[in-house]
């Protein structure tokens, strides 16, 4: 199944707004006002010249401190490579300040694994002059090294170690320390959960990297140590737990396939005809065919 990378980020800074300013932007952080923040229904724009429809990730209104007037805070994850990433979010400021006419601030994440070098300027200019020159403010994860980020007692840190630079030989070390910040935060469980739910969805370990961490983290001399292992066995109980759920459903919904498998063979051995099966076990005609063919 395809990772929906828009929903799981705009889930993750949605829920710690504040915090992803704080981390990234704190001279924005330091001037927006907290107190009033609304976050508005999503926008989708429709590129008639490419055909394609986008859908603007995240919109937020808030104030600036000491001022009554409200700005937008535009947050846009860019999951893929692309050139023409600057001429959309230049779009979708002129159309958002079209219908809100108010001041945006544009900020794009870029969440790829690519290292390469992304423009934050769209300009418009000629021979005899400019005309246009619109920036945004950029995050680029990958070029971020992970072990500047593990002192920063801060949720939206933890979440996206998991997209920062880092090597396959790391992966053990960056779970490890992960989960250590995960404790320092005493974060609820739902937030807990979405952190790890988001970080685990880019760091996967083997089951021989899995238990190189429970080593690595039973060997720690840290006040963490029992907060951390404790952490570890309840998620690998509630993951069995699940699991075991959700194969007692899959059994169940195979056994009961089975089961009208074998009515509808044996409906059709006494001459019944496809449609008169099918309107007496309420299953299409084309279902009851698929079912025979088995």
């Amino acid at each position: 199944m395809a990772i929906d990378h828009d929903r799981l980020f705009k889930e993750l800074i949605q829920t710690f707004f504040e915090e992803f300013l704080l981390l990234f932007f704190p001279d924005i952080h330091e001037h927006i006002d907290f107190r009033h923040l609304s976050f508005l229904s999503d926008e989708l724009f429709t590129d008639v010249t490419a055909g394609e429809k986008y859908r603007v990730d995240l919109l937020v209104e808030t104030k600036l401190k000491g001022e009554d007037g409200l700005i937008i805070v535009h947050v846009e994850n860019q999951s893929y490579v692309q050139p023409s990433f600057p001429e959309r979010m230049f779009v979708y400021f002129s159309r958002l300040f079209e219908k809100y006419r108010t001041r945006i601030v544009p900020i794009a994440v870029f969440s790829h694994d690519a290292l390469r070098e992304e423009p934050s300027v769209f300009s418009i200019e000629f021979p005899f002059g400019e005309v246009l020159q619109f920036r945004f403010f950029p995050v680029e994860l990958r070029k971020k090294h992970w072990r500047d980020y593990i002192r920063h007692d801060n949720p939206i840190a933890a979440a996206l170690l998991g997209k920062m630079g880092y090597t396959e030989s790391e992966k053990v070390e960056l779970k490890k320390e992960f989960l250590r910040m995960l404790v320092r935060l005493e974060l609820d469980e739902a937030r807990q959960r979405l952190l790890l739910g988001f970080f685990e969805t880019y760091v996967k370990l083997s089951e021989e990297e899995e238990q190189q961490l429970q080593r690595e983290v039973r060997a720690m001399e840290t006040k963490e140590k029992e907060n951390v292992l404790e952490l570890i066995i309840s998620y690998e109980q509630k993951g069995r737990k699940q699991g075991l759920e959700e194969g007692i459903k899959q059994g169940m919904k195979q056994g009961m396939k089975q089961g009208m498998k074998q009515l509808i063979r044996n409906m059709a051995r006494k001459g019944m005809t496809v449609e008169d099966i099918a309107r007496l076990v309420d299953l299409s005609e084309e279902d009851v065919r698929g079912l025979l063919r088995e």
